[in-house]
Order: C-alpha cells, then structure tokens, then sequence
C-alpha cells in the first residue's frame, strides 16, 4: 500500500473530494465506536485507531467511544494471584474481582486511551459508566451464577451529551452500579449497543476481531455483507451465528429495533477500518440493518 506521503497532490485531494458526501452526510450525527479485541492490544493499531477517531472529531461527527479490557483485566487477576474465570465467555466476577475491574477499566486502560488520543490533537474526556450514574445495572439473570455481573437496565445520557456539546470525546469503560451502590462488570458490546439506542446514534462500530459475519466461519471470503434483523433467527437456526457471535448479534439487532440506523461489525485488525466503513460505499465488514 502506498504511504500518504508517496501520493500525489492530485490523487491527496481526489481522495478528500470523494470523502465530502461522506463527510455532510455524517456531520453532527452521533457514532458509537466499540473498541476492543486485538486492535486495543496491538500498540499501532492502537495508535491508528486513535489517528482515526480524532480525523472523525475534526470532520464534525459526534464520535462516543466505549471499550473493554479483557486481557488487561486477566493480567492484572494474575499478578494479584487470582485466577480468571470464565461461565460461558463471560467472566465470572466476585467482589474482588469486580473492584480490580473498577481499577483497570475505569482506571488504567481508560486513562491510557484519553492519554493516546490527546497526544494525536485530539480532545478526550474519560468516564465510567458509574458516573453520573450513566449506566445503571442489575445482577445478569443467568442460569449460573456470574457474581457482580451486570444487565444494564437504565442509561443516563446527560453526562455524554455535555461532553459531546462541549467539544470532547467521551471514552467510556463498561462498569455499572445499581442503586444500592454495587459496582458490575459489563459486557462491551451490550454497553455499546445501549448507549448507542439512548443516544439516537446514526451508527454503532463494533470493532472485532473477525472480517464479520461469514457463512463459513473458517473462509474469510463468505463474508456477508448485509443483514437484516429479520434474518438473524434463520441464520443462527443454520449455525451461521453461533457461539460468540450470539450475543454480539443480539446486541445489533437491540440496537437497530431501537432507532439506530445501521450497526456494523468489522475488523479492528484493519488498519483505518472504521474510516473505510464511514467514508466509502462498500464497507469491509458486516452491516446489520432493520
């Protein structure tokens, strides 16, 4: 691939013409990006993430930013002596547990992300969904028991829309507290999909490890490209959908059926996945539409 700086001016500017419908069509309207997987792992593609989410910023759209941690939450388990559990892909979380999650995720990880983006000129505001009681949670109804495991019952978008009006980027971590003041882990992609219904956002990125959702999971070339929600029963009674992809599924169907235009699944190994996808009319990844 040709580095920027090996491009000609004319070509530089062909592709920021190309861009402009793309870019009126998207100004002032919210995005919900969901970060995680090996794109928040690997340091350059941490940084082009980063890069991409400030170039959306500057652009005029209203980009909220929500993440997970998993691997940092693991290592840190570790280094205290814990042992990681996991019930069904999601973690089993004691009151511990759910404190070390507090630590890290609202702590560390998303402090580290507003550090990265700041350097890269962009402006960022780091929350949790404890403040401001943004994201008010319940214990997960689940056959086994999760310990402080949390379904998000209410979002609070007060705190998100002051930050958004006032310039600012908000990174949220996916913790939750209920009214009594327990503090819950919750699942990124479900946190992501209610924030983004809460907001009216026009879109929601959840950025995965996988190209999409492909009819074979094992060919990346059975990439489907457009889902519908009434689709989502057939396709996971044929075990296209399945396992993992379940719940992430769910969640984009919630969000359409909720008043978000268009959610997509794409591959945050993709360097500038999220700007291909905004800015151009074929996508990379799996587009899920009401």
């Amino acid at each position: 691939m040709e580095r920027i700086k090996d491009i000609s001016n004319s070509a530089k500017a062909q592709v920021l013409t190309d861009a402009l419908p793309y870019i009126q069509k998207y100004y002032n309207k919210t995005i919900v990006i969901k970060y995680g997987g090996n794109a928040m792992i690997d340091e350059q593609l941490k940084d082009s993430v980063m890069r991409d989410i400030v170039l959306l910023s500057l652009v005029g759209i209203r980009v909220v930013v929500v993440h997970g941690g998993g691997p940092e939450i693991s290592g840190m388990l570790k280094r205290v002596g814990k042992e990681s559990r996991f019930v069904n892909g999601l973690r089993y979380t004691d009151k511990e547990t759910a404190e070390i999650v507090q630590m890290v995720l609202a702590g560390k990880v998303n402090k580290d992300l507003v550090s990265l983006l700041s350097q890269h000129g962009g402006k960022a505001i780091g929350l949790c969904g404890i403040d401001g009681k943004m994201l008010v949670a319940r214990k997960a109804d689940t056959e086994e028991d999760l310990g402080y495991v949390g379904d998000i019952v209410e979002v609070n978008t007060d705190i998100i829309n002051d930050t958004l009006n006032c310039g600012y980027i908000p990174i949220i971590s996916t913790v939750a507290t209920d009214n009594e003041g327990n503090v819950y882990n919750v699942n990124a992609d479900t946190a992501a999909s209610k924030i983004a219904s809460a907001l009216h956002a026009k879109n929601l990125i959840l950025m995965t490890d996988i190209r999409g959702l492909l009819r074979d999971k094992d060919d990346d070339s059975t990439l489907i490209p457009v889902v519908k929600a009434s689709e989502v029963p057939s396709l996971t009674k044929q075990g296209i959908i399945s396992g993992g992809m379940i719940p992430k599924v769910d969640c984009c169907v919630e969000a359409v059926r909720r008043g978000v235009d268009r959610v997509f699944i794409i591959d945050g190994r993709v360097q500038h996945s999220a700007l291909i996808e905004i800015f151009s009319n074929e996508g990379i990844g799996t587009m899920l539409i009401g």
